[in-house]
């Protein structure tokens, strides 16, 4: 391990970071997380992982990485699995302070980089192909998986930024794309299989979900955990995977592929990815992207609508979990992304009202925009787009031997010019709807009209709409995202609107919450 900035008293005020040197703290966590891992003491490896770890490393390691493996190696017997574990925890920390505002931390290596990946498939590496006799905690092992991805993210970034290179870096990125990491789903040309498809096949979980619908598997009852003394390592590391997946072909811009990985896991019931909220924010973050970008405008206002009234109840939970900043990000990214949209396609009956009200008041005057189709619309829509959309990269290693120059933006410029090509393909589809909400029916003469077109121009824009409101839903069939439809018999276009569904429960559910907080704060009044 690469040593870094100063620390003193263990943490910071100018000595020089010793990578040998372990407080007695740390002694004391290292072999108190080994016990707990051999013991398979879930509830106390979390309650390090979450509390002991993070409190540490505010304490000691603010402004210095923590001690290297071999030096606390005595105080677990030299476990290797479980250095494994501690140098994934070591990673994790460098890059964190690397990327906090916080941090005077130098930027982490290309070598640093390296170890880390190397790390993490040494970690996979025994989990695929040795017997794990280990549970931890969920939120550890997505974290793994969660991480895994953003270092390859980030080192995509990294890799693409040329400008500023130094000659020692640059050799380094040569001798690293020798050793390519091979992550994505679709294979290079190096033919090796992924880390993530490998976990997701070998842990068979896509069976396990298929047999629990059955009735044959407890997976979801018992959140993932193995009860009957095995492991739930590999097992939860595959259903992670399919997140992962989703998330990584999201960042190529293959969106149908990443949704047939997520397919498995059953959005509509509550399933194992909503206990971890950080995996369940990913999965729906990336989930609402993807049929954003595949015209399933429906289906992304209804997940996305979904996933932000449970943020709004719950988020005063998360407050002090790590992942708070990030849960509140992500909020905000969704909120964006729910305004997109209803922007293209108004489904207002899909979302619910407390989510809709935030929706207005965060976005209101940029959705009125985005109605006109202008120079002000378009760029409202690249605003919004820039800001929610996840950090494109490209796989493929830029020429080292080129005038050096950046190209982490390129995948980013992509995606922004297909989906502005496609709003202004939607540019008359504004007008042409008005119309049509105000008719049950209409001549085609008499619309093309008031439209100041010819009736051949006319029935393209109306042709155009039906392309533009359907799409192709993962099990192959055409699915309308439209609140309206309509047919043309004899020149006159006939329009049938669907009425919303009135949820009566919905309604008393949220005046019992209102009474709820209503009485709570009743109560806080009268004890004061």
């Amino acid at each position: 391990m690469a040593a870094a900035a100063a620390e003193g008293g263990g943490g910071g005020g100018g000595a020089v970071y010793d990578p040998s040197y372990v407080p007695d703290s740390v002694k004391t966590f290292v072999a108190h997380m080994y016990r707990h891992v051999r013991d398979k003491n879930v509830y106390e490896i979390h309650q390090m992982y979450e509390g002991g770890f993070q409190r540490l490393s505010d304490r000691l390691f603010r402004d210095a990485p923590w001690p290297a493996a071999e030096a606390v190696s005595p105080y677990c017997d030299g476990d290797h699995v479980f250095l494994l574990l501690y140098r994934e925890l070591w990673y994790r920390h460098a890059y964190a302070r690397a990327s906090s505002s916080s941090s005077s931390s130098a930027p982490l290596t290309a070598g640093q980089r390296a170890e880390s990946w190397a790390n993490y498939c040494d970690l996979f590496s025994v989990v695929l192909h040795g017997v794990v006799n280990m549970q931890l905690p969920n939120q550890w092992l997505w974290d793994m998986v969660d991480e895994f991805v953003y270092q390859f993210q980030s080192f995509c970034q990294y890799r693409a930024k040329l400008k500023n290179k130094s000659d020692d870096e640059l050799h380094q990125l040569k001798q690293f794309d020798k050793l390519q990491p091979n992550l994505i789903c679709v294979e290079w040309n190096t033919g090796f299989s992924n880390t993530l498809k490998a976990l997701l096949e070998k842990s068979m979980i896509a069976q396990i979900l298929e047999r629990e619908k059955e009735g044959l598997e407890q997976f979801t009852a018992t959140d993932g955990y193995d009860y009957q003394g095995g492991s739930n390592v590999l097992k939860m590391l595959g259903y992670y995977s399919m997140i992962g997946l989703l998330r990584i072909h999201c960042l190529l811009g293959d969106y149908r592929t990443g949704l047939k990985c997520l397919a498995p896991i059953d959005l509509n019931q509550q399933g194992v990815y909503t206990i971890v909220i950080g995996s369940h924010i990913s999965a729906i973050y990336h989930y609402g992207f993807a049929n954003l970008m595949m015209r399933r405008y429906a289906e992304a206002t209804r997940e996305f609508s979904k996933i932000l009234l449970y943020i709004l109840k719950y988020k005063q939970y998360h407050q002090k979990s790590p992942q708070y900043d990030q849960i509140l990000k992500k909020n905000e990214q969704m909120y964006a992304l729910l305004a997109i949209c209803l922007s293209l396609c108004p489904q207002h009956n899909l979302i619910d009202e407390n989510v809709s009200t935030q929706l207005k008041e965060k976005y209101n005057d940029k959705m009125t925009k985005m109605q006109r189709f202008d120079d002000e619309a378009y760029a409202a829509y690249d605003e919004l787009f820039s800001y929610a959309c996840p950090k494109f990269i490209t796989p493929s290693p830029p020429a080292l031997d080129q005038p050096l120059t950046n190209y982490n933006q390129d995948a980013y410029r992509l995606q922004l010019k297909l989906f502005l090509y496609e709003v202004k393909q939607q540019q008359l589809l504004s007008g042409i709807r008005s119309y049509l909400k105000l008719y049950s029916t209409i001549t085609i003469a008499k619309l093309a009209q008031y439209m100041e077109v010819d009736e051949a121009t006319l029935r393209s824009i109306l042709m155009t709409y039906k392309h533009k409101m359907h799409a192709v839903d993962n099990n192959g069939k055409i699915v309308s995202s439209a609140d309206f439809d309509f047919y043309i018999k004899e020149d006159v276009i006939h329009v049938m609107e669907s009425k919303p569904i009135k949820r009566h429960g919905d309604y008393f559910l949220r005046q019992i919450l209102k009474f709820e907080e209503m009485i709570g704060e009743l109560e806080k009044v009268q004890f004061d």
